[in-house]
């Protein structure tokens, strides 16, 4: 059994959209530290930065499912591209929204940037099969063996530059307010769509039906996952002006 044509299937939105809570509550956590309401290390403590890890991955995994779905529909190229072009344009807004908040520290190769540069490949490796799992694995992998790659063979350390850093085969993390680059995060948008396609075939109903409910919480987080982008791309400004009148109003 195979889904309707061109049906979104509403528990790859829920993960979605659990995705998006889970990070917004992440984010909300940053602001204040930003603010000084809090102290906290996002940049070092486990704590925050496994969860920042699990948020991240959660992203890309189910836009690996989405993917498989997307191809199991017979999505054209015209339509890849029109939802690859509204993702590039988010990266390119975030990239501006962080240069004037962080100058020094601005989003250049952040998740969307990343998401943008990874469903190409994903879209053309769609029908690798079986191989897209150790594939993944390898891809994921490179976050080990790159450090060891270049302190053995120090001519690549030019990989750690701007630019080509955005290939994530590094030895040192750049100083940038978000970075998801290629490698290793391909390897987990490769486990996604693997993941897809063989739910696809062999358990379509986990993926759940195109038709969600019209009222409660199922409905809610369906159509948050919907709408991702523009949530994403208007969550930290909407926090970041209400945390700003409040500073201001106590002022």
């Amino acid at each position: 059994m195979r889904p309707t044509p061109k049906v979104r299937l509403d528990r790859i939105d829920i993960l979605r959209a659990i995705a998006m809570l889970w990070m917004t509550a992440f984010h909300f956590c940053f602001d204040l530290t930003y603010y000084g309401f809090t102290r906290q290390d996002f940049y070092d403590d486990p704590f925050w930065t496994w969860q920042r890890t699990c948020i991240v991955s959660l992203f890309l995994f189910t836009a690996g499912l989405s993917q498989a779905v997307a191809v199991e529909q017979g999505q054209d190229w015209s339509r890849f591209w029109r939802r690859w072009a509204q993702v590039a344009g988010g990266a390119l807004l975030v990239s501006l929204g962080s240069w004037l908040m962080f100058p020094n520290t601005f989003i250049y190769f952040g998740i969307l940037h990343g998401i943008a540069a990874m469903l190409v490949v994903v879209r053309l490796t769609a029908g690798w099969g079986g191989w897209l799992w150790p594939l993944g694995a390898l891809a994921i992998s490179m976050k080990w063996v790159a450090p060891l790659v270049i302190g053995a063979l120090p001519s690549l350390a030019f990989l750690n530059q701007p630019g080509w850093n955005a290939l994530g085969f590094i030895s040192q993390l750049p100083v940038t307010e978000d970075y998801a680059p290629v490698l290793p995060w391909l390897g987990v948008m490769w486990w996604g769509l693997a993941a897809g396609r063989w739910l696809l075939r062999k358990r379509p109903q986990w993926l759940g039906a195109g038709d969600a409910p019209a009222v409660g919480p199922k409905r809610a987080l369906v159509v948050l996952g919907r709408w991702s982008l523009s949530y994403y791309l208007l969550h930290q400004p909407v926090m970041i002006g209400l945390l700003t009148a409040w500073v201001w109003w106590r002022g």
